[in-house]
Formats: structure tokens, C-alpha cells, sequence
């Protein structure tokens, strides 16, 4: 969204940062090889619904017509739909819901915080389209520029635990 994302202020007095006008929308749904870190975007300025979820497993498998695609999601509601879910079996992809409330266990959680970190904190943006074009030149240079910043942020180290115990109720 078309909005300040305030990275650290202090101040002693009043200041007022200076923000754009209106609610546009500059929306990015993109899938991540966690392997290699290749991108696959499908962006608009609407909504994403279950049609961009389609038109991304599409571009996945022109760029791979012969690999098996594994296709990790949360649990939004336009992805768990029956368009989203005869797309993927026409196109042979095999759809993983991750638990819900985990966006840890996602990686493309990751490079959605770097995207802002990278061009939307303390940054001011006159209008949409440079706001818009900030972060399709960040994204596009994921592979290049950001590639040895990335590489270190989108491992597939998680934290594991062996014993868990989880209570039934609060104690008393």
C-alpha cells in the first residue's frame, strides 16, 4: 500500500513526515525456489485472488514444463478454492498448505521484509508509480544485486524441537 513505513524517529519536538495522498494498492504474489532463489512474480494494482493464484502456477510451469512443482501456501482463502485447486491439477502441481499463523516456515515471508527494509522504509514516494516502480526494480534485482544479502536470509535453516510437551490448560 501506498503509505509511510517509518524506519526509526526521535525528536524533541513535533515533525511531520511528509506522506502521499490516497489508498492505492501496488500488489506482489510471488513464488520463491528455495533452492535457487528464482523468482516468479504476478503483480497489479486490484486484489490478489484466486485468478493471480492461477496466473502464477501458470508462469511456474512455462518456466518448468517438465519439473515436479511443489507449491507451498498459506492458508488464505483464495488459495484453498476449487479454481485454485483444478488449476494446480491440470497443471500437475502439487499444493502445500503450510499450518496456520506460521509465516516463519515461509520464505517468501523473508524476502518480503527485505523488499520493505530494502525500498519502502524512510523512503517517501511522491506518487504510485515510483512507489510501484521501487519495488519491481528491487524484486527484479533479487538474482543480482541482492543476490549475497538474500542467499544468507533465505536458508532452509528452521528451529526444531524434539521433546514438546504442550498443555492442555493454564496452571493454577
Amino acid at each position: 500500500m501506498l503509505a509511510p513505513f517509518l524506519g526509526y524517529l526521535w525528536s524533541f519536538c513535533r515533525i511531520f513526515v511528509q506522506a502521499p495522498a490516497g489508498r492505492q494498492r501496488f500488489n506482489v504474489l510471488g513464488a520463491l525456489d528455495a533452492i535457487s532463489h528464482q523468482l516468479v512474480t504476478v503483480t497489479n494494482d486490484t486484489y490478489i485472488n484466486a485468478h493471480s493464484v492461477c496466473q502464477l502456477m501458470q508462469k511456474l510451469r512455462l518456466l518448468n514444463p517438465e519439473l515436479p512443482i511443489v507449491l507451498i501456501l498459506d492458508n488464505a482463502r483464495y488459495q484453498k478454492c476449487t479454481l485454485v485447486w483444478t488449476m494446480a491439477s491440470e497443471l500437475k502441481i502439487e499444493l502445500l498448505y503450510l499450518p496456520p499463523y506460521s509465516p516463519n516456515l515461509n520464505l517468501i515471508e523473508r524476502l518480503w521484509k527485505f523488499v520493505k527494509k530494502k525500498c519502502l522504509y524512510s523512503v517517501y514516494y511522491a506518487d504510485f508509480n515510483t512507489f510501484s516502480q521501487a519495488i519491481s526494480t528491487c524484486l527484479e534485482h533479487t538474482h543480482d544485486t541482492y543476490k549475497a544479502e538474500l542467499d544468507s536470509l533465505l536458508t532452509l535453516n528452521f528451529q526444531t524441537f524434539d521433546e514438546v510437551t504442550l498443555l492442555s490448560s493454564i496452571p493454577s
